[in-house]
């Protein structure tokens, strides 16, 4: 039996996630968790289990603080309704992440992701996760942005680029631009490195969306919705850029 945990304030999303999962006969859900607070003081106290559902935004703060204060060699399937947390979530043993509402195709796949990552006897370290995550990066599809009081999700498809400006990074669309909670870093670790390239320290460009490629004096890209006129191409970036163009 694989041991799991569910992590998840909302009393109604909990006991439906435990009726999805009660129709996978190897999982045991041993215990229900509601806040941060409960979630140090039972992984503290009992035996981590192989597989952990939870969802991030909790009633006390963010399930994060869990495992920052006590380490998991558990797997982690985050479940949450927001995609802006993706890249801390990777960071911290995840394996998968659900978006809401959880379909019960996606719950399947995530199972079977986690059951491919276990070793014959069921055991794994906390290294060996870390590699195994690495190996099976999942990416980011969609952003949260806020406009004024609003909340908008992104496609990250629709996106043409991302830059840098006074400190703030931009996403920019057909439709506008929109301030992002990211850095260029970090976007980087969790686009897809097929559509996306890093161009130099202020730019991300996606492929779909270039316009023209200027060779001469320099490698500049010209893009159909961009915030400036073109985007040059770092010098120690061009051969990889190029290798990226036909790869």
């Amino acid at each position: 039996m694989i041991k799991t945990v569910i992590i998840e304030d909302e009393k109604p999303a909990s006991r439906k996630l435990e009726r999805m999962l009660s129709e996978f006969p190897e999982i045991e859900v041993v215990a229900k968790i509601e806040s941060v607070e409960e979630g140090v003081q039972w992984f503290s106290e009992n035996e981590h289990p192989q597989l952990i559902f939870s969802d991030i935004v909790l009633g006390d703060g963010l399930s994060f603080d869990i495992f920052e204060k006590v380490p998991t060699k558990g797997f982690i399937i985050y479940t949450t309704a927001f995609d802006q947390y993706t890249l801390k979530a990777f960071k911290l043993n995840s394996i998968d992440y659900l978006l809401k509402p959880i379909l019960d195709e996606d719950l399947g796949g995530a199972i079977e992701k986690f059951k491919s990552f276990l070793p014959a006897d069921n055991s794994v370290s906390s290294h060996e996760i870390k590699q195994l995550i690495k190996k099976d990066k999942t990416t980011l599809s969609r952003i949260l942005v806020k406009i004024g009081y609003n909340l908008k999700i992104v496609q990250t498809h629709e996106v043409s680029c991302f830059f840098s400006e006074n400190k703030i990074v931009y996403l920019q669309t057909q439709e506008r631009t929109y301030p992002s909670d990211f850095t260029l870093d970090e976007l980087e670790d969790v686009l897809d490195e097929k559509k996306f390239f890093r161009a130099n320290r202020q730019f991300i460009i996606n492929s779909d969306y270039i316009k023209n490629i200027h060779t001469s004096p320099n490698y500049k890209v010209e893009m159909e919705f961009q915030p400036k006129e073109e985007i040059t191409i770092s010098r120690d970036r061009v051969k990889d850029f190029k290798d990226w163009l036909v790869g």
